[in-house]
């Protein structure tokens, strides 16, 4: 049996996909396209990078602009680029889905994928901060690290410091945000 994902409060499962990578990436792409097309976005409005191979491990993103907001939505836990591109894929159509039948409203549909500009670069950093490798999406890590700096900072330690403190709480929130 398949392993579930929690993603945004719903349970999804990862495909596994053994051929036609490029060929699937790219129906992933155009579904993404069509899926938020239905919210009266145009091509010019959504941004869905394909990588040069669907083989390799690579992070799967949409970019998309609604109501005057920047929306984005990454995901990296999946051994290929078109696994992770399925899995953008299903989070985003099954969001819009619940958009478009009344059970959720634009402003909670904006609140889940609103990003800042930078998103990838405020990324990297909270990850440094962490004291963790650029690509590391295990939360569990995330996690410890956290609890290990956040013990050795706290304003309440002898070595604290508050500002630090705040910083490494920062990163960690932004991380939660990706990977949940």
């Amino acid at each position: 049996m398949a392993e579930t994902l929690r993603i945004k409060g719903h349970d999804y499962t990862p495909l596994t996909i053994k051929d036609s990578y490029d060929r699937r990436a790219v129906q992933f792409h155009n579904h993404i396209i069509n899926t938020l097309g239905a919210l009266g976005l145009g091509e010019d409005d959504i941004d869905v990078p394909l990588e040069p191979s669907g083989f390799r491990k690579y992070p799967a993103a949409a970019t998309w602009y609604l109501e005057g907001h920047l929306l984005y939505y990454s995901f990296n836990k999946c051994g290929k680029f078109v696994e992770n591109m399925y899995m953008v894929f299903k989070v985003i159509e099954y969001e819009v889905f619940l958009l478009v039948s009344g059970q959720q409203t634009m402003t909670e549909f904006i609140e889940k994928f609103s990003e800042e500009e930078d998103i990838e670069a405020l990324r990297k950093d909270a990850r440094d901060t962490l004291g963790l490798h650029h690509d590391v999406d295990d939360m569990e890590v995330i996690n410890k690290a956290y609890k290990e700096l956040a013990k050795e900072h706290h304003p309440d330690m002898p070595s604290g410091n508050v500002e630090t403190f705040k910083k490494i709480n920062r990163a960690h929130k932004l991380l939660q945000r990706e990977l949940m």
